[in-house]
């Protein structure tokens, strides 16, 4: 079991969404947080909403170009160990693949897997010398299926599954845990700041994402499975039956995601 009280949880992608919730729920479960993005304003805002703005600390960075060990350094000087790494920092797209140019897909794989993977490595090296962490992987339903306007998306969301599943099997003798998380539709701004074809803004919130969970669910969700020590969760609505249908149904899922109507 993972108890939060006391430990240091590093979180990247703190300034909103699922990682600003993140951050508000594990400081009610008493730890000490590092809170990362790159908007230092709210950064500071969002540690105004935890129960102790004493117990939190900012680290702004821009993951897409960054030295990981340095940070990592930074981090321990301000609290200490980490003793949970939230790498929920990430971009999505909205484009075709014939209509995607293909420093589009570098930016998304440089952010949504390389930055994890490099803030894993950077924090590696302390946790099997206390044999003890955790990290969790913040991935998506777009990891567990490949949807139409986020190729790019989609691939580095199936890379970090991906890594996440062979890290656990390579590490858990050491005292390390890995949770994989894959929500599915959480209301949040990730559709208005996904990458377009071109490298530009989308700036729509899509629908679908609109109306999805609440993202003070989905943390809760996250906490739960962490504190349990479980592998992997999806949180999802009916989106998540796709992931379901996939698995027991592989042709009629691929008959229905031909025909599905992209947003």
């Amino acid at each position: 079991m993972t108890a939060l009280a006391d430990k240091v949880v590093w979180i990247t992608g703190a300034s909103s969404g699922i990682g600003e919730a993140l951050a508000v729920l594990a400081s009610r479960r008493d730890a000490r947080l590092v809170l990362t993005a790159r908007r230092e304003a709210e950064l500071q805002r969002v540690r105004g909403l935890c129960q102790d703005p004493a117990r939190v600390a900012l680290l702004p960075l821009d993951l897409s170009r960054f030295d990981a060990a340095e940070a990592m350094n930074k981090v321990e000087g301000l609290f200490g160990p980490v003793g949970v790494l939230v790498n929920n920092a990430g971009i999505s797209q909205r484009s075709y693949f014939r209509d995607t140019e293909l420093e589009v897909y570098r930016r998304i794989m440089e952010l949504d897997f390389f930055a994890p993977v490099a803030l894993t490595k950077a924090v590696l090296p302390g946790m099997l010398a206390r044999k003890a962490g955790h990290v969790v992987m913040i991935s998506s339903v777009a990891g567990k299926i490949g949807v139409p306007l986020r190729t790019g998306y989609s691939a580095a969301k199936h890379a970090l599954a991906g890594f996440t599943e062979a890290a656990r099997a390579e590490l858990w003798r050491e005292g390390l845990h890995f949770t994989l998380v894959c929500p599915g539709f959480v209301s949040t701004s990730i559709s208005k700041s996904a990458l377009t074809g071109s490298g530009g803004t989308h700036g729509v919130v899509d629908e679908a994402i609109g109306k999805g969970l609440a993202p003070e669910v989905c943390a809760e969700a996250i906490w739960r499975a962490v504190e349990k020590d479980r592998e992997e969760v999806l949180i999802a609505g009916r989106e998540g039956a796709f992931v379901r249908l996939k698995r027991y149904a592989p042709g009629l899922f691929s008959y229905a995601l031909k025909r599905a109507k992209p947003t």
